[in-house]
């Protein structure tokens, strides 16, 4: 990468989003780099922390020592905590630095940071959409509001891949919270379906029987891929559906599957987390399935 400046960035929220965008930004030749996670002062930050000193990042005192002189402020934090994190840095922002608010979130959750940030940032509505890895800053995104056209050029800098979205804040945050209606309603449907399949001793006769249907698609590998994605980030993604909730109620409808994939997602999150079941993650459905069957099994 050659800069022709080089921007001074910090990250606000330090998960799995905020280290693969800063360390491929390090890699890339970005050297100022600061971080802040509310988990950083507990022991459950330690893995946070190690992961900013391992990539060259600066591990901020606070959220406003992080801000401290930046240019760009990258917010990725837990869908719930998006207004929260923008509130404890607004006091600390100064010379209006571009505020790039990743967080998966509805159209009016974004209008209102945008709102509460009033002239303290160049606030910008941006939706990751695809896996964050292993493109990591490269990943593609959508880019909205105001000033989205101002900041292209130094997201082109930066090497980070995005689409404009006409039509102001929100924009973005709208096509990534009713396209994750299907994405994530499909990861659902995925486990409900293999799960009962394999509950009846059917599953590879269901799985052949869905190529009647859908002649183009690999239903293993749909599976496998599907299943994994809930038990790694269920309780992430089950937040992320009542943001795309609020999104079809904000649009003025009811939001009766995402509400139900909700509560799919939330439980295969949490079973997720069982030993036995973490340990089929890199097997195929079959295992991962006989595995998450009997912890739920336990739990009932």
């Amino acid at each position: 990468m050659s800069l022709k400046n080089t921007p001074r960035i910090s990250f606000i929220g330090f998960g799995e989003a905020g280290q693969a965008i800063a360390s491929g930004l390090r890699d890339g030749g970005i050297e100022q780099i600061a971080a802040w996670d509310i988990l950083f002062p507990e022991s459950s930050g330690t893995k946070l922390k190690d992961a900013a000193s391992g990539a060259g990042v600066r591990v901020a005192k606070s959220a406003a020592d992080a801000v401290e002189g930046s240019d760009v402020v990258i917010a990725a934090v837990t869908a719930a905590s998006s207004l929260e994190a923008a509130r404890s840095v607004e006091p600390h922002l100064k010379n209006s630095p571009y505020y790039l608010d990743i967080n998966s979130v509805s159209p009016g959750r974004k209008q209102d940071t945008e709102k509460l940030l009033g002239g303290k940032a160049r606030y910008v509505d941006v939706a990751v959409i695809a896996p964050i890895h292993p493109l990591r800053h490269k990943t593609p995104l959508l880019v909205a509001g105001p000033h989205a056209d101002a900041v292209g050029p130094l997201l082109d800098e930066l090497e980070m891949k995005f689409s404009m979205v006409p039509g102001g804040t929100g924009k973005a945050a709208a096509i990534k919270m009713i396209r994750s209606v299907m994405i994530k309603g499909m990861e659902a449907l995925t486990l409900e379906c293999f799960l009962a399949a394999s509950r009846a001793d059917l599953l590879e006769e269901v799985t052949k029987s869905l190529k009647n249907n859908y002649p183009t698609l690999d239903w293993t590998k749909i599976g496998d891929y599907n299943i994994e994605r809930m038990a790694s980030h269920g309780e992430r993604r089950a937040a992320e559906m009542e943001e795309s909730a609020a999104t079809l109620r904000e649009l003025g409808m009811d939001p009766w599957m995402v509400e139900s994939t909700v509560k799919r997602q939330r439980e295969m999150g949490a079973l997720g987390k069982d030993d036995s079941v973490r340990a089929t993650l890199h097997s195929d459905r079959a295992e991962m399935l006989k595995a998450i069957a009997a912890v739920a099994k336990k739990k009932h």
